[in-house]
């Protein structure tokens, strides 16, 4: 056994580890997992398959990750989890595998800071450069953008998206669909302002700001309805990315919009 899984580790046959995994004492790795190179798994993790985890990435203690579904509907059928790369997936954190009922799968993407107690359930699908503060859950079929930030403790209701660049504020509930750029916070959740702070630390110029501030006070503020005010929007920001991106969030919106 290589130096770096250590003696009391249990490794399944069927599993395999690229070169540079590192398995920590107590840990159990089960069958259909595949690890890639680099990835650090701590002591006491728990990791079941089918699961496909990419490299460089940490997990610390307690977490389990690929367990079957908390889906009543679920009869055993080899769905699976699939993880990127560079992720830190904290203490204790629940990642569960998809259901046949949706895609088959759970999705979780590169460069993500995924603090303790975080639970993402079954067919969620996450982004890159996300960060989930602690306990944050997510119910199934969720998914959370690139760049998107869960404040700790909010609660995610299944179908929901939350597009790129947004913030929910520490305990919100979120039971519809919060648009790109958008900082929203309370149980229930409701639309406080633009995610500012976020947008100035990613580089995005001036003008854009300005333009997503524009776009969010149309939307909020003028006492419109959804589909009159993106059209103004349309109308007076339309032609660049930002305002696209916002626009095409809201007009393919299944649960609808936090308003």
């Amino acid at each position: 056994m290589s130096d770096l899984i250590h003696p009391s580790a249990i490794i399944h046959p069927s599993a395999q580890l690229a070169e540079g995994v590192e398995i920590g004492a107590y840990s159990i790795i089960g069958a259909d997992v595949i690890i890639g190179r680099g990835t650090r798994i701590a002591q006491h993790v728990v990791i079941e398959g089918p699961t496909r985890i990419g490299e460089d990435n940490q997990i610390y203690p307690f977490a389990s990750i690929g367990a079957a579904p908390q889906d009543k509907k679920f009869k055993g059928e080899p769905t699976e989890l699939v993880i990127g790369d560079r992720n830190v997936i904290r203490e204790c954190c629940t990642f569960n595998r998809g259901t046949v009922q949706d895609k088959g799968k759970t999705v979780v993407g590169d460069d993500n800071w995924i603090m303790a107690y975080v639970h993402i359930a079954h067919d969620c699908i996450i982004g890159n450069n996300t960060i989930f503060a602690n306990n944050a859950t997510l119910a199934g079929h969720v998914e959370i953008c690139d760049w998107a930030i869960l404040g700790g403790f909010t609660l995610v209701h299944q179908f929901c998206v939350i597009g790129e660049h947004a913030f929910t504020g520490m305990g919100s509930a979120i039971s519809k669909d919060v648009p790109p750029f958008a900082m929203v916070a309370g149980a229930p959740a409701e639309p406080r302002s633009i995610n500012l702070e976020g947008l100035k630390r990613r580089g995005f110029s001036t003008d854009a700001i300005h333009r997503i501030k524009e776009a969010h006070r149309i939307l909020y503020r003028q006492h419109l309805a959804t589909e009159d005010a993106l059209s103004k929007i349309e109308t007076e920001l339309g032609g660049h990315d930002e305002i696209s991106l916002l626009l095409d969030f809201c007009r393919n919106s299944q649960r609808g919009l936090i308003r």
